[in-house]
């Protein structure tokens, strides 16, 4: 069956974490293609690939502790991008230390979501983010 939904791009460095997080959005029967990006570069050739006509994602997670690239640079180009800022990204981490929550918004983070150890608890996560990104948000166009 081929897809028409759009896309999630997934920042994540740990391999487990993909794992656990590809699992979960099939668990919750999430029919949006997941694109991985494993490090703060690979993330922002995304951007390259966008000005050149690729379809942009229906929303970023994002691991802001990435290597090569920090993912709280990578949300600051995404921000500050003429065409791409208004692209929901979703801060996913394990961090809840205030500061990390404070700077993320700061730099224009849609939401941060502190990622639960259990994995029906973190199944319902996904359930929600995509409950609200794909069905009741409302982008702009």
């Amino acid at each position: 069956m081929i897809s028409c939904a759009k896309q999630i791009l997934l920042v994540e460095d740990n391999p487990v974490d993909i794992d656990l997080t590809r699992r979960a959005f099939i668990r919750q029967k999430v029919s949006n293609p997941i694109e991985v990006a494993r490090d703060g570069e690979e993330a922002l050739e995304w951007i390259r690939r966008w000005e050149a006509g690729a379809d942009r994602p229906v929303v970023i997670l994002l691991d802001p502790k990435l290597p090569r690239v920090n993912g709280l640079e990578v949300l600051r180009q995404l921000k500050t991008h003429p065409l791409f800022s208004t692209i929901p990204v979703v801060i996913l981490t394990t961090s809840s230390e205030d500061s990390d929550v404070k700077t993320a918004y700061a730099l224009g983070a849609n939401s941060y979501i502190v990622k639960p150890v259990d994995f029906d608890k973190f199944q319902q996560v996904v359930q929600q983010v995509e409950l609200y990104w794909n069905v009741i948000n409302e982008p702009p166009r």
